[in-house]
């Protein structure tokens, strides 16, 4: 294993290969099998700079997720992209790194309002596939010129360089957190209230779906955040607007709401139940025919019905229920022969083969993993 514990001995290392490299973070949220030497970013670690006034902090690449938000959460902030913890899904044990968080470009149920993990993203520092340090962007405001290397490498997966430093906007945590809960809705009935909920003026933060919960029945849930008095106005108008889909509880319990979003974010349903797990990307109004096409799997919906993580029997490819539907899939866990990621569109695949060529030309990082 190649455990560099600076950026300039990333470089060395990474000019130095002679073969391929498995990048590797935390390794909690890796997909797939690859083959090659470990290298892995765990030495590069730390918070660099924390300015609260500001919103910006400052990690090297390897420093753990927790760290993170423990610095973050002593001073009431937060990230405000939501990264989801893939252990329980994976059968992974470590500890996440922010910059394995970044390459994954990984954000959770949040999205649908702020953002993903790459809109948050202020600057990058990272070593090529040919040893050069490369940077982009800024510590706290963006200042962009050629490639927008900060957007290009949230969501690379390690194929385009080796992240050594990440700087990231962040946000204040909320006061209160509101969750309005609809059982016995089926696919389309949630879809429909998850749309007209994030169509309203409410503000909502969250908006998911389960085809089965802890009591067997679909739950549909709706997450409003922000100071007390805001939230407890906009649920009862939000449940007023959502009376037509059936009875509509309200919970503010500070506890309780923070498990549900947390099953949420971490795909709780799915932890330890057998087949494999893929997910799968789609306009939210898709959603309910991708899962008519799979009658017998149980799934959790989310981003208002634009994520669906799906769990099937072992071996099979999902990609079939996607013809005709814009959208694409991801295999998350499991042993099947299908490929990790969803084939790109030949222009893109192109424009894909020729980014990597530019940054990895020996083609040495997590050779194989994006296509």
């Amino acid at each position: 294993m190649i455990h560099p514990t600076s950026e300039q001995a990333l470089a060395e290392a990474l000019s130095s290969a002679s073969g391929p490299l498995v990048i590797k973070g935390g390794g909690t949220r890796r997909f797939g099998t690859l083959q090659g030497e470990v290298l892995t970013t765990s030495g590069l670690s730390g918070v660099e700079l924390y300015d609260p006034g500001a919103l910006t902090i400052v990690a090297k690449a390897g420093t753990s997720l927790a760290e993170i938000e423990g610095v973050l959460a002593a001073e009431n902030q937060r990230l405000a992209f939501e990264p989801p913890d893939l252990r329980g899904l994976l059968g992974r044990e470590g500890d996440s790194t922010i910059g394995g968080v970044v390459a994954a470009n990984a954000s959770g149920p949040r999205r649908i309002q702020g953002g993903a993990c790459r809109d948050f993203l202020l600057g990058v520092r990272f070593v090529d596939g040919q040893g050069r340090v490369l940077k982009n962007g800024g510590r706290v405001m963006k200042n962009v010129t050629g490639y927008d290397l900060v957007k290009l490498m949230a969501g690379s997966h390690g194929s385009l360089g080796v992240l050594s430093e990440v700087s990231l906007k962040v946000l204040p945590l909320p006061e209160t957190t509101g969750v309005l809960q609809m059982t016995g809705l089926t696919p389309e009935a949630a879809v429909k209230a998850m749309s007209r909920a994030l169509g309203s003026p409410f503000d909502v933060t969250g908006a998911a779906h389960a085809t089965r919960s802890a009591t067997g029945e679909p739950l549909t849930l709706i997450r409003l955040e922000g100071f007390a008095d805001s939230v407890a106005y906009r649920a009862e108008s939000l449940r007023n607007r959502l009376a037509a889909f059936g009875d509509v509880e309200i919970d503010t319990n500070p506890a309780r709401t923070k498990a549900l979003w947390a099953q949420v974010r971490d795909v709780a349903m799915h932890v330890g139940t057998e087949g494999d797990v893929w997910r799968i990307s789609v306009t939210p109004s898709d959603g309910p025919a991708v899962a008519a096409r799979l009658p017998d799997c149980e799934i959790q919906f989310d981003w208002g019905g634009g994520l669906l993580w799906v769990r099937v029997p072992f071996g099979m490819d999902v990609r079939a229920s996607l013809e005709g539907i814009n959208g694409h899939a991801t295999r998350c866990s499991g042993d099947s022969l299908a490929p990790v990621f969803h084939p790109e569109p030949p222009a893109l695949a192109t424009l894909s083969q020729g980014l990597r060529q530019r940054f990895d030309p020996r083609g040495i990082l997590n050779p194989g993993l994006m296509g």
